[in-house]
């Protein structure tokens, strides 16, 4: 499967990682530094958890800040400008957050490993560990961020840790639950939500349904065939949106927000959803005010077939938008809102419509209906909770859709869980918590670990999901 390495055989040995692993024989809470720069975002973040301290939040986020690359000259997201963005912004949010890291306490053992932090007055703790995105992403950006960590690393003398920046994405909701205080008098934290639960994961550059039944598994259900949902919606907002409002986008090349906005000014009172109670209504046409109507993607397939496929499709509805813009040049506001309230429902309820029919096809199976004695044998725990993260799980009109439509299909005891919008987009708290994550379960990296452009999720894929890529060390006595 994957490549293993042993602490003990690394280049660090008797100084770096052996004494990390002997620092934490002690009950003293772990603390990383994480760092992200899959794309034009640049983040960093400090995170501690500390499990069983009685009322008190089992995560402390003590750092976490973005700064995101103008990429406004371009339309769009350019590696360059991601590149210049990273190279001058990483070391100076690293050299802020080290402020932000948890003071020594004057009753501390003389073994609680220190850092001296310039304009500090007191000693600081040192990071157990770096967490940092291995990919996947653009390599460059990747490389910056993966290189900054190596060298923090060696230069603190403790281990790095290369996280999958989309299964962060599906553990954010892990990391909410932590960061919140539990319940009145408990002192255990049991992450939530627990495996398993499906993970739609929808960003500018990936479209995924996945079957998340543990921390590394996460075998993968549907996927875009073509373009993302999150690159379909700003390509949608350059068409429709007026010259006057992508103006005042400023410097972000990510309209998704300012659709949304156009197009549902008064927020969540001009949704006014119905969702379609059966597949067949839900690939129908809906009439409009005015001469066009918008198709689901795939319900048009030769033979209706497409629309049973597990799988995504966006450019069709994208060019049929464009169509439809290039044929009414005098489009005015009220079709333009129209239009744009079109896309985006027709685009989410193909979004939903795989989820309903990933559900139904999972309850069919924890039912033990229609399974070998074997496969009955070996059901799987139900499935009640679908995570929504990524950045276009900011969108509201899509969390109003998939709510709507789980209802309406017979899946109202399924809890949608949505992070806040600060941590749905790219971030280094999410990187910091699937860090944590892993270390708990005994993984950490090689400093020779490479950028990856592309890394699945799902064990059966090409490249053997999460741990089925080179550079993994298993930790001793874990």
């Amino acid at each position: 499967m994957q490549h293993l390495t042993k602490f003990r055989h690394h280049a660090l040995t008797s100084c770096g990682f052996e004494g990390a692993l002997r620092l934490r024989t002690s009950r003293r809470p772990l603390l990383t530094l994480a760092i992200e720069t899959s794309c034009d975002d640049t983040s960093v973040a400090i995170l501690e958890k500390h499990d069983g301290i009685q009322d008190h939040p089992s995560a402390t986020l003590h750092f976490h800040e973005k700064i995101t690359a103008d990429n406004s000259q371009y339309g769009g997201i350019h590696p360059l400008a991601a590149l210049d963005s990273h190279q001058s912004s990483l070391g100076t949010l690293v050299a802020k957050s080290l402020l932000s890291l948890p003071n020594v306490p004057e009753n501390a053992s003389s073994f609680t490993p220190t850092i001296p932090v310039r304009c500090s007055p007191t000693q600081k703790r040192k990071p157990d560990f770096i967490s940092v995105t291995r990919g996947p992403g653009m390599r460059s950006s990747l490389s910056t961020g993966l290189d900054t960590a190596k060298g923090l690393a060696i230069a603190w003398q403790i281990p790095l840790l290369g996280v999958n920046h989309m299964q962060a994405h599906a553990l954010t909701p892990r990391l909410v639950s932590a960061l919140s205080r539990p319940p009145i008098g408990t002192s255990s934290y049991t992450p939530y939500p627990t495996f398993p639960f499906l993970s739609l994961l929808l960003s500018g550059g990936h479209t995924l349904l996945l079957h998340s039944t543990s921390l590394t598994q996460h075998p993968l259900l549907a996927a875009t065939t073509d373009i993302a949902l999150g690159d379909f919606i700003d390509k949608v907002a350059r068409a429709v949106l007026p010259p006057a409002v992508i103006a005042s986008n400023g410097s972000s090349t990510s309209y998704g927000r300012s659709l949304e906005l156009f197009s549902f000014p008064s927020g969540d009172a001009d949704y006014a959803y119905h969702p379609p109670l059966t597949r067949g209504e839900s690939i129908a046409r809906s009439p409009t005010p005015y001469p066009w109507s918008l198709g689901s993607p795939l319900a048009e397939t030769r033979g209706g077939k497409g629309s049973t496929r597990m799988e995504y499709s966006f450019s069709g509805l994208d060019s049929a938008v464009r169509r439809i813009m290039e044929g009414r040049p005098e489009m005015g506001l009220d079709e333009r809102k129209c239009l744009a309230r079109e896309a985006m429902r027709v685009a989410f309820e193909h979004v939903a419509e795989r989820a309903v029919m990933a559900l139904q096809k999972l309850q069919t199976r924890e039912d033990g209906k229609g399974n070998t004695a074997k496969e009955s044998a070996e059901r799987t725990p139900q499935t009640e909770v679908l995570v929504l993260s990524g950045g276009v799980a900011a969108n509201g009109y899509l969390r109003a859709v998939l709510r709507a439509f789980l209802t309406a299909r017979g899946f109202p005891h399924v809890q949608l869980v949505v992070p806040p919008p600060a941590l749905c987009t790219d971030n280094a708290a999410m990187i910091a918590w699937a860090g944590l994550e892993m270390w708990a379960a005994g993984w950490a990296s090689s400093l020779g670990v490479r950028a990856l452009r592309k890394w699945g999720l799902d064990a059966r894929g090409s490249d053997g999901g999460v741990l089925g890529v080179g550079g993994w060390m298993r930790r001793e006595g874990v």
